[in-house]
């Protein structure tokens, strides 16, 4: 079985900046990380691969030249191959031409089953995967967080819903994406760690996705979306504590504050 995980690199931390021009993130001087969703697709790939004799698993990943470090972190777990689909007519993409691009990289590869997280934390739209799965033109299930059954031609999924569950059956190949609930991502074995940075990371330019993937549907000039206006979060202000009081009292002065703001 030829298992594809699409990771994202993410920034790890809550003080994002924003360009106040183009409205996307500046990830200059940003921590980045593995986007949870995904780490948790790595590890269900790599827990098929050791169900399923012959399994291999390759991340694939758009993003800058950066994000060699976070492949070589997915090779480090377990993954076999990775590749970089880097290119400046990329840039700025939103989930339309991010799912266009990625989906033309795969077009290029053997698959039988693709993993993509839920959604990334930096973004949280969870529509890349479902769109990478329309563009390929194959089934896909959304929200797993249980893979029951696994074999050479199907899967059988637990999906998630807020008040339910579905059992279902799909047939290969096929795409499914993952929540954090689906498992523990395992750490990098120190062997793991040596050998990634052995390996070779296949790197992909627009150029060699261009008989599949018109100009048009890439970057930021091929994203539809259109960002009005971006904020960073407000902060949280201060709280006030209340001392010496007497139950009764506390509760009191509680309510009185809840009536004051019109909560009660």
């Amino acid at each position: 079985m030829k298992i594809i995980v699409c990771m994202k690199q993410v920034p790890d931390t809550t003080e994002v900046r924003l360009d106040p021009v183009t409205n996307t993130l500046i990830r200059d001087g940003v921590p980045s990380i593995i986007n949870p969703d995904d780490k948790c697709g790595i590890e269900a790939a790599l827990q098929i691969k050791e169900k399923v004799p012959g399994t291999t698993v390759t991340v694939v990943s758009m993003g800058l030249p950066s994000v060699d470090i976070a492949l070589r972190e997915a090779l480090a777990m377990g993954c076999d191959g990775a590749i970089l689909l880097t290119d400046r007519k990329l840039g700025g993409a939103d989930t339309w031409a991010t799912s266009s691009s990625i989906a033309g990289a795969i077009k290029k590869l053997d698959y039988d089953l693709i993993i993509c997280g839920r959604q990334a934390i930096d973004g949280d739209t969870a529509q890349v995967g479902p769109q990478i799965a329309e563009h390929l033109g194959i089934p896909q299930v959304s929200y797993v967080e249980e893979i029951a059954e696994v074999t050479d031609k199907k899967l059988v999924v637990k999906r998630q819903y807020e008040d339910r569950y579905q059992m279902i059956e799909v047939e290969m190949p096929c795409l499914i994406t993952t929540l954090a609930e689906l498992n523990d991502p395992r750490y990098m074995s120190v062997g793991g760690c040596f050998e990634a940075y052995q390996k070779e990371i296949r790197v992909m330019g627009y150029a060699d996705i261009a008989d599949v993937v018109d100009e048009s549907n890439i970057g930021l000039k091929g994203s539809p979306t259109n960002v009005v206006k971006s904020m960073t979060k407000e902060a949280k202000g201060k709280g006030e504590i209340l001392k010496d009081l007497t139950p009764d009292e506390a509760v009191k002065a509680i309510v009185d504050k809840l009536a004051a703001k019109y909560i009660i």
